[in-house]
């Protein structure tokens, strides 16, 4: 067996050498090829020894723009913040098995969002995986639960097919993550196969059956309501949902939704709130949930004594259109079978006065709706001041938002690089908690080397604060002196303007309201990136007496 390896490794370094000298393309450029003639033009990169040959390919395909990324993690949001902004797949290049785990939860966050994404995992050549060497693992076991397809290359004539499949599936319907594993010597060895680009998938509209079940369901019913996520949270799903509000339907959508537009001139639908009791009263009195592109509403997590379906007791639950439907044009034809007006309410723009005093997650939210450009993006991971942020934000110049799909914090910069790499003429703003921020900080390196227009707010308030709200809610009591280590952030206090400038990202510190609405200000009106380190003040409960 070892003088069969021993040959086949020959062979392998022959392929290498003769590529290197003849300049034959192998499966490296049969992939990158394939790739960038499906429309795949972004790499999001964290390369290892086995990936050497797509990095080497790189330089022979001009039309793929290859961003390197110091953490897997970094990479994977980048790839969903691009797909969420194109909707079409940027590739992710990730170093075997453990890579793919560093970038895992960001991948769930991107499976959760239904972003398409492909993914390139380097893999030990296929004559070397019999030695099982450190980094040898089980790489099809790592990627199945967030890849929608995946599949491992035997020979470099399959890598090209191989990518077109993986772009396809990548688009869905539904959408989400494609993984091609790629040995080494199927990167290296020669071959002349290509695919031609794939026809891309399109979403269909649910039956005319159905569409009628559901209206005539809506008129029998004394209170009905909407819960729309997906592409319907986009502007001709809104319009058509701001159609059915005006004959009287309640509408929310899912509380974290991949992509949403709004602000000025857009309806506004409520947001299902994270909160499973506040969710239930948002509900009650409902004995119709009409579901477009969503899920029937759960709490997040179970808590003791508290149910975990958030719907009344009785209420009738209606599938509209499924997540790998046209949920746009099915609303477009429900709201035409119930009559509705050819247009709803949208939200009138309106323009702050200046926020003064302590900076809490309101007052910030009041400057971003004052200075925010229009058809900017934002990337929410902001945690506990996400929420008021997002309310402040109804009425400001009309925007995107994008928000935490699969709840693994840690998104907020990466999606804000692959949103700027997608759309480098809008303004970028990453909002983060400082727990968050510091997941995947390494981004800032990211953002600073590219020179991406993005604006990044930490708000900096020492803890992780959700677990402390959710320390109670879960009947744990008050936390002891070693629990409240474990939601601390202090000892050491994190440096956030001279982290953020050691990895050349120029960084502003503000303590107080009026200094937040300058700074956002300032960082809105030139190009380029920053950081603001908002202090967050304490809660007037927490304050000492006479403070």
């Amino acid at each position: 067996m070892s003088s069969k390896l021993s040959a086949t490794a020959q062979a392998g370094a022959a392929a290498v050498a003769t590529h290197s000298v003849s300049g034959a393309p192998n499966g490296a450029d049969a992939l990158i090829r394939t790739l960038a003639d499906n429309g795949v033009t972004a790499c999001f990169a964290n390369p290892g020894t086995s990936e050497m040959q797509f990095v080497a390919a790189l330089d022979r395909e001009p039309r793929m723009r290859a961003v390197l990324c110091l953490f897997e993690g970094v990479a994977t949001g980048a790839a969903d913040g691009y797909g969420r902004m194109t909707d079409r797949p940027a590739v992710t290049l990730l170093h075997l098995g453990a890579g793919y785990a560093n970038g895992g939860a960001n991948l769930h966050n991107a499976r959760r969002a239904r972003t398409p994404v492909v993914n390139v995992v380097g893999d030990h050549a296929t004559y070397h995986r019999a030695y099982d060497t450190p980094l040898s693992s089980d790489i099809a076991a790592w990627v199945a639960p967030n890849s929608a397809w995946a599949r491992s290359a035997k020979h470099a004539d399959e890598v090209g097919p191989l990518a077109a499949e993986a772009v396809t599936a990548s688009l869905g319907p539904p959408g989400g993550c494609a993984t091609l594993i790629l040995p080494a010597d199927c990167a290296w060895s020669p071959t002349q196969v290509r695919c031609a680009a794939r026809v891309r998938p399109s979403r269909a509209t649910p039956a005319a059956s159905r569409i009628a079940d559901v209206a005539a369901a809506i008129r029998s019913a004394k209170a009905s309501g909407l819960l729309i996520g997906g592409h319907t949270c986009r502007p001709r799903g809104l319009a058509a949902a701001a159609r059915l509000e005006a004959v009287g339907i309640r509408v929310w959508t899912e509380t974290f939704v991949a992509r949403q537009r709004r602000g000025a001139g857009i309806y506004a639908p409520g947001r299902l709130a994270y909160f499973g009791e506040v969710a239930q009263e948002e509900l009650s009195g409902l004995d119709t949930l009409v579901l477009v592109e969503a899920q029937a509403p759960a709490a997040f997590f179970a808590y003791p004594d508290k149910p975990s379906p958030l719907w009344p007791d009785g209420c009738r639950i209606e599938t509209l259109a499924g997540v790998d439907e046209a949920g746009d044009a099915t609303l477009e034809a429900l709201a035409d079978l119930l009559e509705a007006p050819a247009a709803g309410p949208v939200t009138s723009a309106f323009r702050p006065a200046p926020p003064q005093g302590d900076l809490f997650a309101q007052s910030a939210g009041v400057a971003i709706a004052r200075h925010l450009p229009h058809d900017a993006i934002i990337s929410d991971d902001a945690v506990t001041s996400g929420t008021p942020i997002f309310l402040q934000t109804t009425a400001a110049a009309a925007h995107d938002w994008l928000m935490l799909t699969g709840g693994a914090i840690g998104q907020g910069i990466p999606l804000a690089v692959g949103a700027a790499v997608a759309c480098p003429d809008r303004k970028v703003v990453s909002l983060n908690g400082d727990g968050a921020a510091m997941y995947t900080v390494q981004g800032l390196w990211t953002i600073a080397r590219e020179a991406l227009d993005v604006t990044v707010v930490v708000f900096a308030n020492g803890a992780y604060k959700i677990l402390g709200v959710e320390f109670g809610r879960t009947g744990s009591g008050r936390p002891g002196p070693a629990a409240k280590r474990l939601l601390d952030l202090g000892q050491p206090t994190i440096a956030w303007t001279a982290l953020a400038a050691s990895l050349g990202v120029p960084a502003t510190r503000c303590e107080t309201a009026e200094a937040f609405d300058q700074a956002f200000a300032a960082a809105m009106a030139r190009r380029g990136p920053h950081l603001i380190e908002a202090v967050m003040s304490p809660p007037p409960r927490a304050r000492q007496p006479g403070a």
